[in-house]
């Protein structure tokens, strides 16, 4: 069964000027890739309610992110050419978007919403197999590469599920 790259991004906050502060995916062979972003000067939102729900401090994106194009170019090179997914297509493309054209780039991939990649059958269990999952994770941080493993083995399970015989 091929899977394909599943990518999440977690944000400073979630209205207008709110910009991407970690990128997590999983790829279609099962390779894992996480990077924190370094604020550009600009980038000024932050959300206490955000932070509170990743854990991520601005300080610490300060310290220990990485420069906004080494992310894109990182993202480009291990994803180019591929059709990535993702389960919040609204957040995560608008951010997506604000990286690259923060750095003057343009992905090289193809970013859409998982939901629409779900057959009908997938679609009316996801939710269900999904919180399964979640429950069963080992890791309980809500991080942009956490979240995207999540996602991963949520759709292996319900794929494999649905190749079982009946009966």
């Amino acid at each position: 069964m091929t899977l394909p790259a599943i990518l999440d991004v977690e944000a400073s906050g979630f209205g207008r000027g709110s910009y991407p502060i970690e990128v997590g995916f999983v790829d279609a062979s099962g390779g894992l890739f996480c990077s924190l972003i370094q604020p550009e000067p600009e980038w000024q939102h932050w959300d206490e309610s955000a932070e509170a729900l990743h854990g991520i401090s601005r300080e610490t994106l300060l310290r220990h992110g990485k420069p906004p194009a080494w992310v894109a170019q990182q993202i480009n090179q291990r994803l180019g050419g591929q059709l990535v997914v993702c389960d919040a297509w609204g957040y995560d493309y608008p951010w997506l978007a604000r990286l690259f054209d923060a750095v003057d780039m343009v992905p090289q991939f193809k970013l859409v919403d998982l939901r629409g990649q779900l057959s009908e059958d997938e679609a009316l269990r996801w939710h269900e197999v999904l919180s399964q999952v979640r429950a069963e994770s080992p890791h309980k941080r809500h991080r942009a590469s956490s979240d995207a493993l999540d996602l991963r083995l949520a759709l292996q399970r319900l794929r494999s599920s649905a190749a079982l015989p009946l009966g």
